[in-house]
């Protein structure tokens, strides 16, 4: 996978992530950001560990 589309897989995760957060019903953006934060953390060691 190149580095442009590893990008925007991630930051695509992390609006979707956030979204769902948002709509599960997370107290404010700050928590659902959080939530999404992990999920692009663990997303983006998998991609540099893929590599």
């Amino acid at each position: 996978m190149s580095l442009p589309t590893q990008v925007a897989v991630l930051v695509a995760l992390l609006a979707v992530v956030t979204g769902v957060a948002l709509a599960a019903g997370a107290a404010n953006l700050g928590t659902a950001l959080g939530i999404g934060q992990v999920a692009f953390t663990i997303t983006l060691i998998a991609l540099l560990l893929r590599r």
